[in-house]
């Protein structure tokens, strides 16, 4: 039996100081890599460890020590002396082995699941996407084949299988061995078209480094003609979106540890041991039919057309993930029929201890995604110990900063924490945590008080709930829920209080990005806000509405140590919902934006009409960011930000509050380029107006940020608009309402909005899209569209955690 060492595919430096591997060679037994010094291989398929230098010895699937038990008819018995000192039944004479089939499958001995699993596929050409979660784990299987209008110098044949559990994944790239691009084609031929996905699972034992269960999948891979597998990715989906959206380069500490080797009937194997020097990782390709065997070409494997069994797995401990009847609330159990695919997306999405942002790209946690999916989802999220909202609001406690009470935006985890540390000399597998951003701190007083005050359930669980210990992120040892909610909120507290003192309104008292960052907020491109130090969203929105909700769990009794912050916190929100609009808000003449559209529709060289007889007055909106790039004092692109504030604050500056809600009416009922209507859906960015190359160059049809549709902004305005019309009818009726031109034109824009929804339904479960223009505008996928020049393509999640909050609508 033959072994190959997966070589580095691109010729790099050596990055950083990376976890050393042990010096002793890793050697298999079966298809499971060990140390010998560390264990002893029985049968060629069975490990059992070496304790304190004293070899334990095979009894059936245990190991043991003759000191302790005796072993009769392959069964451990006590004491020592009453069995056989060996694998009775079995031979215990250890041997040496190379793989001999396929990586993991399906156990005998495997625990069964009581439940059906939960399958579904979903397609975006050119990327079809299957899932497949039981009781053992949860997969994401994507299968990328070129199509007739692909972009050949992006879109290639690809095989992902990603895991929730440490983020963790496979990647292998394929390519025609005729040299051809477009020419090969791949895909998933086994089972049915829309589930042909298998369980793999090996229950955890000795015959592991690690002792966890084996999980994965299964399938028949079909190749239209041969190919040549070129590249090979195994360990952490942050591994994998570094290569295909950085600068493509391989990181040697993780490929050199990538083995290859040929296995039965013509097969062949890829593991790789992660930094931990204990998980791994397996992919398998076995021809099946009249394919032949797969030959090793030193770093590449060459497939003859054909179908290939695939399988991959690896032994990270799983996440506890919730059914769709358990993510849901009892009185929205009818979403699971009406429906399905959601309702199962956002199961997988959902675990009981923590809910994951997007899949394949984004299988994490992130603060922000997390507790604005809270907050649109709430109506039909189930609440109380063991449910998705307790699960959203007890990770970000866990994540918090204390030392500044900061909310951590990411956590990094698996191979790819290791990875990290090793850059900083260090061997360690704890978690990393972000906390560049500046929103995320904002959202959850909102999400506490929108659950432990205005819910019944939260208010019923409000003291078991804050009483728990943070015991995820070892930093906040000893403190409980309560204490890491206090430290957040006096945070909020002291960084608000500067602009909120008599005269203290200046722009320097504004909520700026961190110091070295260039994002801060859900815009976290590069040019996401022009390079704005300052954004809207955050100060004219999320300030206010966190402030008022740390008045309002002070009121509640929450913060008993502050309890001057019910008055305090409702002072300070209404200095920040009066005071803010005014540094962002820009107006352009009407005759000065007939010619700036005019212009900006030339220059982006699309042909769609500029519309610009629909500009019949001065156009007002909000700029994105103050301090932006270029010496540009506002960031003048229009946007969807408005929802922010229309969703999480009540304002009650009357004037103020009318001119606001006119001028989103109007933006959203102006047809692009004047507005932000497109029949693909409502944009969140349009340049239009600013006047310079510099907008033209940075907001695009194939920014992430840019001329794009995002799903959630789209639930967020709708929600937003809701509310602020729902006030029409309470028992505070705001000015606005008696307006008959600005309360019609709410109204429209509501209904326009819906209109815009509805059209573009089959959409809204994706993270992000945007559009081709061919005698009107045709919804495209982002990531299949020329990236902006000096960058690569971003690829656009299926299914992203706030993407699916047209449920709670």
């Amino acid at each position: 039996m033959r072994f190959f060492a997966l070589l580095p595919l691109a010729l790099t430096a050596s990055i950083g100081h990376a976890l050393p591997q042990s010096a002793e060679d890793i050697i298999f037994c079966g298809s499971q890599p060990f140390y010998p010094s560390k264990y002893t291989c029985y049968t060629g398929d069975f490990l059992c460890p070496i304790l304190d230098g004293t070899p334990t010895l095979r009894c059936g699937p245990d190991c043991y020590l003759p000191s302790m038990y005796g072993c009769q008819n392959d069964k451990l018995v006590y004491p020592p002396g009453s069995g056989a000192s060996s694998a009775g039944g079995g031979s215990a004479t250890p041997t040496a082995s190379g793989p001999g089939t396929s990586s993991a499958s399906a156990s005998s001995s495997a625990a069964t699941c009581s439940e059906t699993p939960t399958t579904f596929h979903l397609s975006d050409g050119p990327y079809e996407n299957y899932f497949y979660s039981d009781c053992h784990s949860a997969n994401h299987v994507v299968v990328t084949s070129p199509r007739d209008d692909s972009n050949l110098t992006i879109i290639g044949p690809r095989l992902i299988v990603a895991w929730p559990a440490g983020n963790s994944g496979t990647l292998a790239f394929f390519a025609p061995s005729n040299g051809i691009n477009g020419t090969l084609g791949i895909k998933l031929a086994n089972g049915t078209s829309d589930q042909p996905l298998s369980a793999v699972y090996e229950p955890g034992n000795s015959s592991s480094l690690t002792g966890n269960d084996r999980v994965g999948v299964s399938s028949l891979i079909e190749f239209n003609s041969s190919a040549v597998m070129n590249i090979a990715i195994l360990g952490s989906i942050r591994t994998i979106r570094d290569y295909t959206e950085g600068p493509s380069i391989l990181i040697p500490a993780i490929q050199d540890a990538i083995v290859i080797s040929e296995i039965a009937d013509g097969g062949v194997l890829l593991s790789r041991v992660w930094l931990d020097n204990e998980t791994s990782t397996q992919l398998s390709f076995t021809p099946t039919g009249d394919a032949g065997s797969i030959k090793i070409n030193n770093r590449s494997l060459e497939l003859e057309a054909g179908t290939y069994n695939f399988s991959a797995s690896f032994d990270y401990p799983q996440l506890t993930q919730l059914s769709a009847s358990n993510v849901l609330n009892e009185q929205s159990q009818d979403l699971i029929t009406r429906s399905p695919d959601q309702a199962k997306s956002l199961s997988f999405l959902s675990y009981s201890e923590k809910l994951l942002a997007g899949t394949w790209r984004f299988l994490t946690y992130f603060g922000r995604d997390s507790m604005i999916s809270l907050l649109l989802l709430q109506p039909v999220l189930s609440e109380g110990e063991g449910g998705a909202v307790e699960a959203v609001i007890g990770a970000v406690l866990e994540r918090l900063n204390r030392t500044d009470g900061s909310v951590a935006h990411e956590e990094t985890l698996g191979d790819y924490a290791t990875y990290l540390a090793a850059q900083e000399n260090r061997t360690d597998t704890a978690p990393q945590y972000d906390y560049k951003m500046i929103d995320s701190d904002y959202y959850l007083p909102v999400a506490m008080e929108a659950y432990l005050i205005r819910s019944s359930v939260g208010q019923s669980r409000a003291s078991p709930f804050l009483a728990k210990q943070a015991t995820v992120n070892p930093a906040n040892a000893g403190l409980s829920y309560a204490d890491l909610a206090r430290i957040s909120a006096e945070k909020i507290m002291n960084t608000s209080a500067p602009f909120a003192q008599p005269g203290g309104q200046i722009q320097t008292n504004l909520i700026h990005l961190k110091e070295g960052q260039i994002v801060g907020e859900w815009r976290d491109s590069t040019y996401g806000i022009g390079g704005g130090r300052i954004p809207y969203d955050v100060n004219a929105a999320l300030v206010p509405a966190g402030l008022r909700a740390i008045a309002a769990l002070s009121a509640a009794g929450f913060f008993p140590e502050h309890p001057e912050w019910n008055t305090t916190a409702s002072e300070y929100a209404q200095v920040w919902e009066d005071s803010t609009l005014a540094f962002f808000e820009v107006t352009v003449p009407a005759q000065e934006a007939r010619s700036l559209v005019t212009s900006y529709t030339q220059e982006a060289g699309f042909g769609f009409p500029s519309n610009v007889d629909n500009i019949t007055s001065d156009i007002v909106f909000h700029g994105l960011a103050l301090e932006g790039n270029n010496g540009l004092s506002n960031v003048k692109c229009m946007n969807s930000d408005d929802s922010f504030r229309h969703f999480l604050i009540n304002s009650t500056n009357q004037g103020q509050l009318t001119a606001f809600i006119n001028q989103t009416a109007n933006n959203i009922l102006a047809p692009y380029p004047v507005g932000l209507s497109n029949p693909v859906g409502m944009l969140v960015a349009n340049p239009a107006y600013g006047g310079e190359p510099v907008y033209n160059a940075n907001f695009t049809n194939n920014f992430y940020h840019g001329t794009v549709v995002w799903s959630w902004q789209m639930a967020m305005m709708a929600a937003g608009l809701e509310r602020q019309i729902s006030r029409c009818t309470s028992s505070s009726v705001p000015d606005f309402c008696s307006d008959p031109v600005v309360s019609a034109n709410a109204l429209a824009a509501y209904n326009h909005l819906w209109d815009l929804i509805d059209a573009n339904s089959d959409l809204l479960s994706s993270e992000v899209w945007s559009w081709e223009y061919n005698a009107g505008f045709e919804a495209f996928p982002l990531g299949a569209l020329p990236p902006p020049a000096g960058s690569n393509p971003t690829e656009s999640d299926i299914r992203q955690l706030w993407s699916l909050t047209f449920l709670g609508c």
